[in-house]
């Protein structure tokens, strides 16, 4: 039986998935893979939780329902108020450690980059230290021991595919074009229904699909990093300043506060029931898109034909349209679920296993 201790840097709606299905996966694994894997440290964004031997199963459950309520890890029996991440790494460290990164912050870089320099395996779904400097990119993936699946895509193996079909097989990448947020397929596939932006963005708030502040998503900055992902995997020397990004709303509602954004929202319901219609009298409909082609990358909302496959995409899924030199004709593409913190967390865990395997 091999043990592989776990350090989990986030306990929020991914980290609470990622830590049950670490849980609901142990037997499972145990006679798979000859796997057991155990928790040694848990962080959130105030407090930590250490015990070298491991957390119990009932003691993990503990701190998921503390955090569900509301409460930080402090406030349990097994948490204390915290420091540097990389004093986690510190004292947590043993042999064949994984450390789990489901923040949304730059600041688990240093520890990312401490946990690689001593041997250990990461498995992020946080972007930011990916989206950061490329010198930054280049030593966090230069180590062979970080994966990164559910960074794009949520759980749609986008990443997997590019390295494993594409570049491992020298196809040359002519264009690749993605619809890579599941809030942003949502909003432009009701636009499609007929309903009114403003609607759909209030539901897509109320139902959780965006950030507190849904500028957060509607920015378009979350799909930038991911196509700036994708460009860097491609090997192409881009910096998140380089890709030009289309917000969804005007510049001036950019300021003020969310309630202000929220109210001023009625006023774009014409100009994209316009947008809708020109798109369709060409048999067309709207779709915020990635596009990544000769070495440069942009974000924005474009027309697509109604029968491509960024057409047909429907609701939250993600979707990437590989065009290569051996994909010339019909593109490669890859299509799944693009929302949902299980989504996401079923891709950790299998970055997971994968880096246990090795």
């Amino acid at each position: 039986m091999k043990t592989i201790p776990l350090i989990q840097f986030g306990l929020g709606g991914v980290g609470r998935a990622v830590v049950q299905r670490v849980l609901a996966s142990r037997d499972d694994f145990e006679w798979r893979y000859g796997l057991q894997l155990i928790y040694v440290a848990i962080s959130d964004s105030r407090s930590a939780a250490i015990e070298p031997d491991g957390f119990s199963h009932a003691q993990l459950l503990t701190m998921l329902e503390a955090k569900a309520a509301g409460q930080s890890l402090a406030d349990t029996e097994f948490g204390y108020a915290r420091g540097e991440l990389t004093d986690i790494i510190d004292v947590a460290g043993m042999d064949d450690a994984i450390v789990i990164d489901v923040t949304a912050t730059e600041e688990t870089t240093d520890a990312l980059l401490l946990a690689l320099r001593r041997g250990y395996g990461a498995a992020l779904a946080n972007k930011k230290p990916l989206a950061g400097p490329m010198e930054a990119f280049r030593a966090l993936t230069g180590s062979g021991r970080l994966r990164y699946e559910s960074t794009v895509g949520a759980g749609t193996p986008v990443i997997a595919m590019l390295r494993q079909a594409i570049i491992a097989s020298h196809d040359p990448v002519q264009r690749i074009e993605g619809c890579f947020s599941g809030t942003l397929g949502f909003l432009t596939t009701g636009l499609e229904e007929g309903r009114s932006f403003s609607e759909l963005v209030t539901e897509a708030r109320a139902l959780g699909f965006t950030e507190p502040d849904p500028r957060d998503d509607l920015g378009g900055m979350d799909v930038a990093r991911k196509a700036l992902i994708l460009a860097r995997t491609l090997g192409w020397p881009l910096e998140l300043t380089n890709i030009p990004v289309e917000p969804l709303f005007p510049p001036e509602l950019a300021e003020g506060s969310v309630d202000d954004f929220m109210a001023a929202l009625p006023q774009l319901d014409e100009d994209y029931r316009q947008k809708v219609a020109a798109a369709r009298a060409q048999d067309k409909t709207l779709r915020y898109v990635a596009t990544l082609a000769e070495g440069q990358a942009s974000v924005r909302l474009q027309e697509v034909p109604v029968a491509s496959a960024l057409g047909q995409l429907r609701g939250s899924d993600n979707l990437a349209a590989f065009h290569t030199e051996v994909y010339n004709q019909t593109p490669l593409v890859l299509q799944g679920r693009g929302a949902g913190v299980h989504g996401t967390a079923a891709g950790v865990l299998a970055d997971i296993v994968a880096l246990a395997d090795k």
